[in-house]
């Protein structure tokens, strides 16, 4: 078992569509980005890069890389989790996140962010916590300049033999 911590932050501006978790979230204002700028699901990524020793996401998914130019990052967070299942055996555990934003109220949202945010990870909802909560009006997010998000995720990797070694650890004859 390892365990993964992420964070992200972005600014709220005008002209963009509020996305957490996934979920599209009415408000005046959404969040700036190259992506989507969902700092929910950037976040989790964060944790799951840290968890499996892979960097982060700023060199998994390159915010000058016009591939990832507006898109959903509900869809790169399926994309990581497939890689991590194929390329390291990797299955997550569970997820606890917590958005931090003045306004809008999200308490309506959450079950919503959950489903879809278990469906990426392929993970029953059960395993996936997620919270909001505000400052108290302190710092960028109180005063509604952006918001924040922080996340801790288990994973538990499968070890895969290397090829040609057998338990023992000598190469068969």
């Amino acid at each position: 078992m390892r365990v993964g911590i992420g964070y992200d932050a972005h600014r709220l501006v005008e002209g963009r569509k509020l996305i957490l978790g996934g979920v599209e979230v009415p408000f005046e204002k959404g969040l700036e980005g190259h992506s989507d700028a969902d700092v929910l699901c950037h976040a989790i990524m964060d944790a799951i890069l840290g968890a499996a020793g892979l960097g982060d996401i700023g060199q998994m998914f390159p915010d000058d890389d016009p591939a990832f130019k507006g898109v959903s990052s509900l869809g790169l967070l399926y994309t990581l989790v497939e890689y991590c299942r194929k390329r390291r055996d990797i299955r997550i555990v569970n997820v606890d996140a917590t958005v931090v934003a003045q306004r809008p109220k999200l308490a309506p949202y959450v079950l919503q962010m959950r489903a879809l945010l278990a469906k990426a990870i392929g993970i029953p909802a059960e395993r996936v916590s997620v919270k909001a909560t505000t400052t108290e009006g302190m710092g960028f997010t109180g005063a509604g300049e952006g918001m924040a998000a922080y996340a801790v995720v288990m994973i538990e990797e499968t070890p895969k033999e290397p090829e040609g070694v057998e338990g023992n650890g000598r190469k068969p004859r």
